[in-house]
């Protein structure tokens, strides 16, 4: 539970750095989710490497990391998941903000 909260603040953190720089939090939250999923996918990977290609790297299929047997914790799911809701949540949040000097005030 734990690395699911980190991951979406870090995530969050990521797409604030890319969203306040270029005003564009949809490209901050790809990137964040981006950095997020290489990262469980290699670590998937690396479980299909140890557990079907006799640890040889050369073994690994091209579709290895998304074979369902290394899914099998809620965990390894939710790492994928999380950062991906908070930063959706996020850029859709702030994209309906009301943009300054549009207002009818």
């Amino acid at each position: 539970m734990m690395n699911l909260i980190e991951h979406a603040l870090a995530a969050v953190a990521i797409q604030a750095v890319i969203g306040l720089t270029t005003r564009n939090w949809w490209i901050g939250a790809a990137l964040a989710c981006g950095y997020f999923l290489g990262r469980e996918v290699a670590q998937a990977e690396y479980r299909w490497i140890e557990q079907f290609g006799d640890g040889l790297r050369a073994n690994l299929p091209w579709w290895g990391a998304l074979d369902a047997r290394l899914w099998t914790q809620m965990a390894q799911v939710a790492d994928c998941l999380g950062p991906i809701l908070a930063t959706t949540l996020v850029a859709v949040v702030i994209s309906r903000r009301p943009k300054p000097g549009n207002g009818a005030g």
